[in-house]
This record gives structure tokens, sequence and C-alpha cells, in this order.
């Protein structure tokens, strides 16, 4: 068999380049003041030779890993990968690695979140739904001065960085949508009450109601958890009576697309019998038929934009504490005013 190709060293690399090792240690360091000859030097080397440099080496160096973590707890599985993608596109090129925990129930480990931490030997962490508003974990992050950003925080903004959307409004148009299409009995699918976006988007659809002179009907309204099956579960209770809803705004499209699942399993048509709404405009909410009318939520941005302000905090540069990111209504073939009925 042939013999395995030597891996390169600092050494090699310097050699190669004619600067001294501390030269190309000050190069990988990203350390100021490197004129730019000799650093498109060391590149140039390192890339000739196949170079990497060993992040956990540097990491006992410096006493740092150079991981960031990712905790989450939403079921969604779209959601999540929206997360994964803008925070892992905001790393490359990047000396920093994620990490991505997922747990569980936040409440349930809120009191041993710092040994979670610590034990994967995290530089900093971001923090998603509903960790990102979970008092208890911010407090924790906080006293122990622990690097963190959030993602779609609903409540005390000012601790961060922060990057959100108003939920709250973006579901006062979703509803002032439907009941522009002439839709009066609109049922409502929460999702999970240990995510404040559950309440923020019921309150975002009980304004709109509000401001239209539409009158709240506390039975149109079923208990999801984010998930398909509660969806699902909660859409056959609000379409399987004679006075059904003419739509249903689910609070994700998880649920949403669940809930045209159960309109076919009681014959009912969609968007014709009954309009569905989701929020979110994850991708099943294109892949499933019809496709869904939804609030585009830019998860990916928001991602991104937090794993950027954390890095920035690790490395003492500036950035904005509080940034809010747009929703959007998508309106696609889910949704149609509603028929007359015999």
């Amino acid at each position: 068999m042939p013999a395995s190709k030597k891996r390169a060293t600092i050494v090699d690399v310097a050699t190669a380049a004619n600067v001294s090792i501390k030269t190309v240690s000050r190069v990988f360091n990203d350390e100021p003041h490197v004129r730019k000859v000799l650093r498109d030097k060391v590149l140039k080397a390192a890339e000739e030779l196949d170079y990497h440099p060993n992040i956990m080496a540097r990491g006992l160096v410096g006493r740092r890993s150079y991981l960031l973590g990712l905790i989450y707890e939403n079921p969604s599985p779209d959601y999540v990968v929206e997360l994964q993608r803008g925070a892992l596109d905001r790393l490359h090129g990047e000396k920093y690695r994620l990490l991505v925990l997922p747990v569980e129930s936040v409440a349930k480990v809120s009191d041993k979140i710092m040994n979670i931490l610590r034990a994967a030997a995290l530089d900093g962490v971001i923090l998603t739904p509903p960790a990102s508003d979970h008092p208890e974990v911010l407090d924790a992050l906080t006293r122990h001065n622990f690097p963190f950003s959030r993602v779609a925080p609903t409540g005390s903004l000012e601790v961060g960085p922060s990057r959100t959307t108003d939920g709250v409004e973006a579901s006062r148009k979703m509803t002032a949508y439907l009941l522009e299409l002439g839709h009066r009995r609109i049922g409502v699918i929460k999702g999970d009450p240990a995510h404040p976006s559950s309440s923020a988007r019921l309150n975002g659809f009980l304004d709109a109601l509000k401001a239209a002179g539409v009158s709240h009907s506390p039975d149109l309204v079923e208990q999801g958890y984010y998930t398909y099956e509660s969806g699902l579960a909660a859409a056959h209770k609000l379409l399987d009576r004679p006075d059904r809803p003419t739509a249903i705004f689910a609070q994700n499209d998880d649920m949403a697309a669940a809930a045209i699942m159960a309109a076919r399993d009681l014959g009912l048509n969609v968007p014709d019998d009954v309009s569905i709404a989701g929020f979110d405009d994850s991708a099943i909410a294109q892949i499933v038929w019809p496709r869904i009318t939804t609030v585009h939520q830019p998860v990916y941005d928001m991602a991104r934009s937090a794993t950027d302000a954390l890095i920035a905090k690790l490395e003492n540069k500036t950035y904005d504490n509080l940034e809010t990111h747009a929703c959007e209504l998508i309106i696609r073939q889910s949704t149609a005013p509603p028929a007359s009925r015999p």
C-alpha cells in the first residue's frame, strides 16, 4: 500500500513562505499589524501545502475552544435547519465551529444551563426559542459573564445581542388578510405554551379581530405544540363540527400542513371549504398542496446575524445590540374567500 501523505505543519508553511513560525501563527490568529504581502505569502504557502491549523491546539494555547453552541428546543425540523444554516454560513471560513445542543425542555434544564455549557467547553452560545426568553437562563449567563446572543426573543430585548421579529404585528397582518377575504369565523391552532412566540401570535390575532370589530370565539382556539401531530389533532377538533370555522390560522407551517390533511380526512377541500394559513414560511409550506399562505419569518437571517454578533462580542468588536428583522406575508393557494353555505 502506498504510504500516506505526511500532514503539513506550521514549520513547513514558515519554510515555504520564508517567514518565521511566529509570523505564520499571527496570520492564522488574525492578529493585526501583519503586512498584506506577508499575509498573502503565508496563505498561499498554506494552500499549496494543504495546511490547516489545529483549532484544538490553538485553543489550548489561548485557553479557548473556538466552539460556539446553538441551543434549541423547537420541534419543527425546518425551523431547526434554518437556524443551523444561518449560523454555519456565518462561520464559514472562520476559526470557530458550531456545536448543536438539542434540549427536550429548556424549563427542565434551566437550573443546569451553566453545567451544560461548561461541559461542552463552549466559548459562547446562541440561544433560540424558548431559551432566548427564559429568565433563569438569561440570569445565569449574565451572572457568570458567559457570552451569548439571542434569536427571536419576545421580551427583555435590551439583554443581548438580540435578533428578533415582531410576531404580534406579523400575526395581526395575517389575520387582517383573512378578514379582508371575508372570513369571520377564524380558528386558531396555538403553538407550544412554553414558547412566548405562541402568546405573541395569539395577541396579534386578537388585536386584528378587535380592530375589525369582529367578536372572538374562544371555542375556535385549540392547543397545539408546533408539531404536525398536535396540529392534526387540533384541526380535527376545529373542523369536525357543524359550525366549523371558514379559515384556520395555525401558528406554524407544520401545524398548517397537518390542518390540510385533517380537512382531507373529513372530505373538505382547501381552500374552497376552509382556508388555512401558517407561520414561518418553512420548506413544508411549499411542498404540500395546496401550497400554504404563511408569514415569512427570517430565521436564517436572524441566526446568521446572531452568530455574527456573538463573534464580535468574543473578539471585543462593535456590534448592534438589537436588530429587528421584518416578516412578510406570503400569499399562496391555501386561502380564498369563504364559500356561501347552504
